[in-house]
């Protein structure tokens, strides 16, 4: 069972790394602290009691399910708040009204994305999923845990049993063979 100075360290270490998950994810700071707080909350609630070897797996679990809890929830909200907002002018200008104006998306979102851009990067992003799959095993390992999981070199050598040097080869080598392959592919990040 993880003693409550276990759960504390544990949430201290973690914070930083779920905060940029949840902002990768969202996209605002602010929805990103209140997700990580909530999943922090939870774990402490709900499974403060199990061993500390399990809390990793545990609090990930619980922050995915946050953040897409959080999207359900916008999903909704947006969805009554469109239906609601702007139907009609407001002030003194009727003449000038365009309702489909006031659905215009905000520009660099992604509902303002066109089509043919939304294709391109899912496209892309199946072929630079395709080639990190194509990766060497420990290579893959080694490029996951450090730029996914935002690992440091100390722990991503720790969770791979292998020492510093290793980790920081691994890494140098599947990130030319990406380069390589994604270039050769005519894709230009």
């Amino acid at each position: 069972m993880a003693t409550d100075k276990e759960l504390s360290d544990f949430l201290e270490n973690v914070e930083r790394r779920a905060f940029k998950q949840a902002v990768y994810a969202v996209r605002k700071d602010e929805s990103a602290l209140d997700i990580v707080q909530d999943a922090m909350i939870k774990l402490a609630e709900k499974y403060g009691d199990k061993p500390a070897a399990e809390l990793p797996m545990l609090f990930q679990r619980i922050l995915q399910t946050t953040i897409l809890d959080y999207f359900r929830r916008e999903k909704v909200r947006n969805t009554w708040v469109s239906l609601f907002s702007g139907m009609g002018p407001s002030g003194e200008d009727h003449e000038d009204f365009d309702i489909l104006e006031s659905y215009a998306a905000e520009a660099g979102s992604e509902a303002a994305e066109s089509g043919a851009d939304k294709v391109e990067r899912q496209q892309t992003l199946e072929i630079i999923d395709a080639e990190v799959q194509k990766l060497p095993a420990r290579q893959r390992e080694a490029f996951l845990l450090r730029y996914w999981q935002d690992m440091d070199v100390a722990e991503t050598a720790e969770a791979m049993g292998c020492s510093e040097g290793s980790v920081k080869t691994h890494c140098s080598r599947a990130t030319h063979a990406l380069a390589e392959a994604l270039a050769a592919k005519g894709i230009k990040l």
